[in-house]
């Protein structure tokens, strides 16, 4: 669950000058080319490998890269260089953090070989919102009227965080069920999604606005490792999660759905 977490991405365009970035080349106005870009593949960034690939609309001559953590300190700064690597070549430069700190935000920019330069901020997003869970009867989906006020503060929490990033564009609430290990795989998936889309089905009912989104992975992701047939309480959960981008889920018959 971790590292998908993590791959919640916004990409932004940097200004074209900022702090530590030497002044572009005088205006040329005899140059018709489109102007100079830089794309990074979100599944391309690696965070937990400390990489990331880019690739320039023209030939590259250097990247330049500023890791810096959330408490704003700089994590680590890179420069590569590519030696004329031609247009749309993938561009890989790895760093070293100076830190295990969490990444805010990536500064990348890309250089062509007359020293034009672009540059793309790399904001690594996502929320997994804590919350107390509910407590289901033995095969039931259904939420009992005592589990409401539960619900009632993860609404708020989803609602808080929510309000403080408008700016980031459309986060959508994705509902994850998990069961513990006792029974055929087949029984705990459909268990699990069927709790997913009824607390999704809640949320929405109750105010939510924001895109809703659920699937249920029933025993294959548990929180505790156990045998086959333990009765973990801890694996019997959901993870409530807000993303820019749906999380990728186990290859197979699964899928995001709406509730």
């Amino acid at each position: 669950m971790r590292r998908w977490l993590a791959l919640a991405l916004v990409l932004t365009s940097l200004a074209p000058v900022s702090a530590g970035a030497e002044p572009p080349p005088a205006d040329r106005t005899d140059d018709k080319r489109p102007s100079l870009q830089i794309t990074i593949d979100r599944a391309k960034v690696d965070l937990p490998g400390h990489k990331l690939e880019a690739k320039l609309s023209r030939a590259c001559a250097k990247v330049r890269l500023k890791v810096m953590g959330n408490s704003g300190a700089v994590l680590a700064e890179v420069e590569k260089a590519f030696d004329g690597a031609a247009a749309g070549t993938a561009l890989l430069v790895s760093w070293t953090p100076a830190s295990e700190e969490d990444v805010a935000k990536i500064e990348v920019w890309g250089y062509d070989t007359e020293g034009f330069y672009v540059g793309m901020a790399v904001i690594p997003w996502k929320v997994s919102i804590p919350h107390e869970e509910l407590n289901f009867e033995t095969d039931s989906d259904v939420i009992r009227p005592s589990e409401v006020s539960k619900l009632e503060a993860s609404l708020a929490k989803i609602k808080e965080v929510m309000s403080k990033h408008t700016d980031l564009g459309k986060i959508t609430l994705f509902v994850v069920g998990h069961t513990d290990t006792v029974g055929t795989a087949e029984h705990n998936l459909a268990l699990s999604r069927k709790r997913a889309r009824a607390i999704a089905g809640w949320f929405k009912d109750h105010g939510l606005k924001s895109p809703i989104a659920y699937e249920g992975l029933g025993k294959s992701a548990p929180l505790v490792k156990t045998a086959d047939q333990v009765d973990e309480p801890r694996n019997r959960r959901v993870d409530y999660i807000l993303a820019l981008e749906p999380p990728p889920l186990p290859a197979g018959e699964l899928s995001w759905k709406q509730p």
